[in-house]
């Protein structure tokens, strides 16, 4: 909404102010294709060698990436076995270092829907016998989220962290402190889930959660009367970790669901999407040592390592494809640039920098391919 946007900034009228260019897509991630471009021009102009480059420019990855499979198929022979693999298209703990994306989370959406009546009734001659469809869906809730704790309880997310996984978040958690919960506008006194910024984390990067993102057949509270109505539809979307098949997430959703209703009201549980997410393979010895030493040399700070707790659709596929690959998955969006929302801001000085280390690490995998 370009009125949620601050006086004098716009969504899609670009304003450079104290180092932040703003405007809507910046961050996530338009800077990406000149970031790409911008590291292949230094390498040449610095006379370093590379080795073979393919820059792939994908628009649809808000949409689910669902065309680029197809292109990268029809493409294979162009693209090759590539043996390193860079996407700038992911987060940042702070504008400081160097940060790897080393997990995302896949996610399974879909809509439930309870239906008790044929017509709605006057709820002062059907409550207490006609059973709501609101508390049907409550009941129906309870069979895959603790309501007290928020922890998914459908068997095929509950797998355990790998410990080293859990490592990393503990250093992330020591960088970052509770500044990290800085970003997140909570209204009032609110409080976020745990207190324990390691808990917290591994919340948002490593655990399966449960958001409600929209309802069907309610109506407003000024236009709701004494109505006991037919259904109720909540949209369920539901973050999944990322070494657990989105697939068959869907699947024992739809069969937890279903199963039994109470009251035997009609449930059905219809899935819109599933992808399921992606964790790095373990790096190799000289992509971390490079890593560490481009950001150390560029930022004056050790890289860091973060999971992310939303998605990037591609990101699995292109594991599967090319297993044996290295992968450096980066980006800019950090503390307040605020994606997809007013005042959306990409931070001019750590696009710079986050390109001279890519540019860094092409070359020194130049070096080992040639080698």
């Amino acid at each position: 909404m370009t009125e949620a946007w601050e006086k004098g900034l716009h969504p899609y009228k670009p304003v450079l102010k104290d180092g932040k260019l703003y405007g809507r897509g910046g961050a996530d991630d338009g800077y990406s294709t000149y970031a790409c471009i911008g590291a292949m021009k230094a390498i040449l102009e610095q006379g370093a060698a590379h080795a073979a480059v393919r820059i792939i420019i994908e628009a649809r990855e808000e949409s689910g990436s669902q065309d680029l499979e197809a292109y990268v198929n029809h493409l294979k022979s162009r693209i090759g076995v590539p043996s390193l693999i860079v996407c700038l298209d992911s987060g940042c703990g702070n504008y400081e270092q160097f940060w790897l994306t080393t997990s995302l989370r896949g996610a399974v959406m879909g809509a439930l829907n309870v239906k008790v009546l044929k017509e709605a009734v006057h709820s002062g001659h059907a409550s207490g016998i006609v059973p709501s469809s609101f508390r049907v869906i409550r009941k129906l809730l309870e069979r895959i989220e603790d309501v007290d704790t928020g922890k998914v309880i459908v068997p095929v997310v509950m797998k355990e962290i790998p410990e080293f996984r859990i490592q990393e978040q503990r250093e992330t958690a020591a960088i970052l402190g509770d500044h990290f919960l800085d970003e997140y506008p909570f209204f009032g006194n609110t409080q976020p889930m745990s207190t324990d910024p390691v808990e917290l984390m591994l919340n948002r990067n490593w655990r399966a959660t449960l958001s409600y993102t929209g309802i069907d057949g309610v109506p407003s509270v000024s236009a709701g009367g004494n109505v006991l109505r037919t259904d109720t539809t909540l949209k369920l979307s539901m973050r999944v970790p990322p070494h657990v098949s989105a697939n068959e997430v869907a699947a024992q959703l739809k069969s937890i669901l279903e199963k039994e209703p109470p009251f035997k009201a009609h449930v059905e549980f219809n899935v819109s999407g599933a992808m399921s997410g992606w964790a790095s393979p373990k790096l190799a010895d000289w992509l971390e040592q490079e890593i560490s030493s481009g950001s150390t040399a560029v930022f004056g700070k050790k890289h860091a390592c973060l999971g992310e707790g939303g998605s990037i659709p591609f990101m699995g596929m292109l594991g599967e494809l090319f297993p044996k690959a290295q992968f450096v998955i980066t980006g800019i969006l950090g503390p307040a640039s605020n994606a997809h929302g007013p005042n959306e801001f990409l931070h001019v000085d750590m696009v710079k920098k986050v390109t001279a280390v890519v540019a860094g690490i092409l070359v020194k995998h130049a070096q080992l391919t040639e080698n």
